[in-house]
């Protein structure tokens, strides 16, 4: 797509550093000329809201949170109107939302309306690009987790605007060039999900039934768990394990995260595909490490993420992951003589248990797993040499499944970086996409507003909204 597209005929300078350079007819304005505040309360009949960094501002039951909302005086959310923008209370990480539903939403959200509708394409698209998110650290507020955007700031801002021809040019093309990455984004999910039951089959009969089809079986006491072999045993986690704990955010003890440092701080984030990722990178000094004793990481301990949307997220502290830490949303559990490591984090990962940590998970502002539940949830053992050869066994069967999932979500992430780019560099001006727009075919497989909705269900994603 890129390949195809040509830089436009004339540029002059924006007069803004974190944009450069424009086409020489487009204008610039003031963000309060091209948007106005709304701020509507008294609608507790209208449905709540939920912002997200990926599919704009939807309503909450759409997008299948398992969060429930807190009970609050509903007069005093603020109406949203289809085609609004709403800056969250992380704006400044992925931009600022549009509005795909009426409804209301927490006071402590900016609501912004365009002054003309005309123009809501171009902004949809120029407020998620990275060239203006890098723009909204100019006008933060607060200190480190606790920033916002401050709109009076903002407001003052200057944007640029293309002609209305030429915002309706790149409204079509990246509606269409998006639709169709979405497409085959969405394609190799699919498959992704299709692998992973797979993973999930083999996983579930090695933990619950050993590698011998021929094994006599027992009865297991658990009514969930059934038969298991007969020489196995089923004992709680907290029968497995030394200790079982979780960490501490180092604000309750005065003390701050930081960018670099000598000890690694890691948070559910840091967790994904069952190992410890350096995204995001977070660490913290010596002294908030002494301070945060009891959470201090050992090799071979099992970190399970016990907060959020990604409950149950499971990895291995390795020697290379030490000195580290961790916090409250992450808990850790240091096996003893009767469970490998390895054991441990795969029948962790296994269906039967994912199923009982949503069964078991308190719906509060967010979903979250009692360090007491986690104790309780029982583990089928097989004798220590046995796991050992269950687990050579299972890495052996998965390397296929697991190879094949890394090279989608490879490609996937080179789909979102090419989208990237090119959403980027069309609405800054760098590439003309008039001429390539004017040769689209009239009718679009799916309307933009459907294509941002299309792939809420099951993404994983965390809300961007606080509890209001």
């Amino acid at each position: 797509m890129i390949a195809d597209l040509k830089p436009y005929s004339e540029y002059k300078d924006s007069g803004l550093p974190w944009l450069g350079q424009v086409p020489g007819h487009w204008g610039m304005r003031r963000a309060k000329v091209l948007l106005r505040e709304r701020v509507k309360k008294g609608f507790p009949n209208e449905p709540l809201l939920a912002a997200t960094q990926s599919k704009g501002v939807v309503r909450k039951e759409d997008y299948g949170t398992r969060t429930v909302t807190a009970q609050k005086d509903f007069h005093l959310l603020k109406l949203v109107e289809v085609g609004d923008f709403v800056i969250s209370l992380r704006s400044f990480e992925g931009g600022i939302e549009i509005a795909h539903s009426r409804g209301i939403i927490s006071p402590a959200y900016t609501v912004l309306e365009p002054r003309s509708k005309a123009k809501t394409g171009y902004l949809r698209h120029f407020f998620k690009s990275p060239t203006f998110i890098s723009s909204l650290t100019l006008f933060v507020t607060g200190i480190r987790e606790g920033q916002n955007i401050d709109y009076e700031r903002l407001s003052r801002a200057f944007l640029p605007l293309p002609p209305v021809e030429d915002q309706a040019a790149i409204v079509r093309y990246l509606d269409h060039a998006t639709h169709r990455l979405d497409k085959a984004i969405r394609a190799k999910r699919k498959t992704i999900a299709l692998l992973n039951e797979q993973k999930q089959a083999i996983i579930h009969r090695a933990v619950t039934r050993g590698l011998n089809p021929d094994v006599p079986l027992r009865d297991s006491g658990v009514p969930w768990l059934g038969q298991i072999p007969a020489h196995w045993e089923v004992l709680s986690l907290k029968r497995c394990s030394i200790v079982i704990s979780k960490g501490t955010t180092p604000s309750t003890e005065g003390q701050e995260i930081l960018e670099e440092g000598p000890i690694r701080f890691i948070k559910a984030e840091s967790i994904s595909g069952g190992v410890i990722i350096d995204k995001p990178r977070a660490f913290i000094d010596q002294e908030t490490h002494n301070v945060l004793r009891r959470s201090q990481l050992r090799v071979h301990d099992v970190l399970f993420v016990i907060a959020g949307a990604t409950l149950g997220k499971t990895a291995i502290v390795r020697e290379c992951h030490l000195p580290a830490n961790t916090n409250q949303a992450v808990a850790f559990i240091r096996p003893n003589r009767r469970v490998t490591p390895e054991f441990l984090a795969i029948w962790l990962q296994s269906s039967r248990i994912k199923e009982q940590i949503w069964l078991n998970a308190v719906q509060s502002a967010q979903p979250n797993l009692s360090m007491g539940s986690l104790g309780d949830f029982p583990v089928p053992l097989p004798p220590i040499a046995e796991q050992v050869v269950v687990v050579e066994q299972l890495n052996a069967e998965l390397k296929l499944p697991n190879t094949a999932i890394q090279r989608f979500e490879r490609e996937i992430e080179l789909l979102r970086e090419y989208r990237t780019r090119l959403i980027a560099d069309v609405v800054t001006g760098k590439l003309d996409v008039r001429d390539a727009a004017a040769r689209l075919p009239q009718v679009e497989d799916a309307p933009a507003d459907e294509i941002a909705l299309a792939e809420i269900e099951g993404s994983g994603e965390e809300l961007v909204e606080e509890d209001a």
